[in-house]
């Protein structure tokens, strides 16, 4: 059975080799059929710690790696529209 692909943004970057990515999808309500987001955030693993705050990402489920880390991060889809003060 082929591993879980999800499409997310970075929303943290401050742990070692470790993002976490926001994957947002939509529901629709049972009885009243009437859609909304369900946000959900999974902690994966980054080795070159590369992927920076905005990126959407394409992650994969793994084994667990910690406690909380079961994703990994596979490539970047689009790039960060969000400056930092460095680039100022």
């Amino acid at each position: 059975m082929p591993k879980r692909q999800l499409i997310g943004t970075v929303i943290s970057n401050k742990m070692q080799k470790t993002v976490v990515v926001e994957v947002v999808r939509i529901k629709k309500h049972p009885k009243y059929r009437k859609r909304f987001k369900v946000r959900k955030r999974y902690k994966s693993h980054d080795e070159k710690s590369e992927y920076k705050i905005g990126d959407k990402v394409i992650i994969k489920e793994t084994r667990p790696l910690s406690r909380g880390k079961r994703w990994e991060v596979i490539g970047k889809i689009q790039k960060s529209n969000i400056k930092t003060q460095k680039e100022y």
